[in-house]
């Protein structure tokens, strides 16, 4: 198994602290919100790479955080909690923002067909754990004091700081990268503890030695809650391209500063941007779609998922429609094949045929150098149009879907079964609407009706029903 370490910019071979087991912390999602499709995006790719752990024979502890307090607007450790932002645009309270938006985070993951994950950790459980790494940063003497805001991490004691994300330390500007804070030594020093400020009166905040009311900085959060479910030192941890130059460059720094330099994560795993057609995902340009528009549109979260399949996690991807409904088409295309080879075997498992091995082979090769989605889909495409035996390509089929959890097995088989001829004149009108023959794809849509079957065209395709004579 080979992948990408952000840390030392290469594909390495994958070789675990302690195999077969598997440290594998993802940052979670900030709970003021709706889930998005960036987010689906990037958690559907966690959820490759464990199942394709786990086929590999690694056993995966799967921690992901819940961040309901502490991450301040665009990684600045200036201004609005963005929880508090959250609450006052839906007019709810702190607490119930973070439970609604959480909730709706992890159906988002269910609907995609995501694991959730063995340890998810709300942020605002583990003040404690928070307070007590600070404390140990003080101690070591790696933080120090600006009255009135908080304690914040000294860059310049930690010889390696930026090292993640190549950072030009001497080269770099207050203001370039996160807000101007007055009282800062370096502009790279952040906060691992804030205070509130006098008529501040935020809704999250705790006692501590430091100050009557305070909250934890957004960085301090991952590092205590991976290393108190993972230990000091772990394998795998993920997140956006986002996060490289501040918030995981600042978790290595306080986490290696309190356990004594010692490694803190192995392989740092990233994944790119989703752009929607061409442009960045915002409200504002109406282009912000969650799992619901998807849902309301009459797509299927499985299509969802094999468009996300089709471009590596390293990749920048462009959503659209067009190519959802594409998918959408791909998709009801496996679950008929699906269906008619399920009735044609008897369940059994059959010895595979040195062809069906090598499409096997293929498969996981592909998953298992660095995640390459995109070639391992052309594989099962590949079994799908193949002279394997039914059986051999139910078989390959479920194995490949133990990674890409298309939920196969799960599909309806009510779906409406259609003779040779019928698919024949379906596949033709489609031709003809796709090269805009219209007179031609009307007098199909007469032969099939005469046939007793009924076409819609759809934003999904053309949707076929059986006509119910009335006698």
């Amino acid at each position: 198994m080979k992948i990408y370490n952000t840390l030392t910019k290469q594909i390495e071979e994958f070789e675990p602290l302690h195999p077969p087991e598997v440290g594998f912390y993802a940052c979670g999602f900030t709970v003021y919100d709706f889930t998005h499709l960036g987010h689906l995006r990037k958690y559907t790719m966690d959820d490759v790479l464990i199942r394709t752990l786990e086929h590999a024979g690694y056993k995966v502890k799967f921690v992901q955080n819940v961040t309901d307090v502490g991450h301040l607007a665009s990684d600045e450790d200036t201004g609005e909690d963005k929880l508090e932002k959250g609450a006052k645009k839906y007019g709810s309270s702190v607490k119930a923002i973070a439970r609604k938006f959480e909730d709706y985070f992890f159906r988002s993951m269910d609907l995609m067909g995501n694991k959730r994950p063995d340890v998810s950790c709300r942020a605002t459980e583990h003040i404690q754990e928070m307070k007590d790494l600070v404390e140990l940063l003080e101690e070591k003497g790696f933080t120090y004091e600006i009255t009135d805001d908080g304690i914040y991490f000294d860059t310049s004691q930690f010889e390696d700081y930026g090292e993640l994300a190549d950072l030009n330390i001497e080269g770099l500007e207050e203001g370039a990268r996160v807000a101007k804070v007055a009282g800062k030594k370096q502009p790279t020093d952040f906060a691992v503890w804030k205070f509130e400020r006098p008529g501040e009166n935020r809704a999250m905040s705790w006692p501590s030695k430091w100050a009557k009311k305070s909250f934890p900085g957004w960085h301090i959060e991952c590092s205590a809650m991976s290393m108190k479910y993972l230990g000091p030192q772990f394998d795998i941890h993920t997140g956006g391209i986002d996060h490289i130059p501040v918030h995981h460059t600042n978790e290595i720094a306080q986490a290696e500063a309190a356990t004594g330099k010692k490694p803190f994560v192995k392989y740092w795993v990233h994944h790119n941007h989703l752009m929607v057609e061409g442009e960045k995902m915002s409200k504002s340009l109406g282009n912000f779609y969650t799992i619901d528009d998807v849902l309301e549109r009459g797509f299927e979260p499985q299509a969802l998922r094999l468009l996300f399949l089709s471009t590596h996690y390293r990749s920048q991807q462009n959503f659209t429609w067009d190519s959802l409904a594409a998918a959408q088409k791909s998709w009801d295309r496996l679950k008929k094949k699906w269906l008619k080879w399920q009735g044609e075997v008897d369940g059994e498992e059959v010895k595979l045929s040195v062809g069906a091995k090598n499409f096997q082979e293929k498969f996981f090769a592909y998953l298992e150098d660095d995640l390459k989605t995109a070639e391992a889909l052309a594989v099962l495409w590949e079994v799908v149009g193949s002279d394997l035996s039914a059986a051999e390509k139910i078989q390959l089929l479920k194995e490949f879907d133990q990674v890409f959890a298309l939920q196969l097995e799960k599909v309806n088989p009510e779906v409406l079964e259609l003779s040779a001829e019928v698919e024949q004149l379906l596949e033709q009108r489609q031709i003809a609407r796709d090269k805009k023959q219209w007179d031609l794809a009307d007098q199909l849509r007469d032969e099939l009706l005469d046939q007793g079957y009924e076409v819609k065209d759809t934003a999904n395709g053309q949707e076929v029903s059986e006509v119910v004579a009335v006698k």
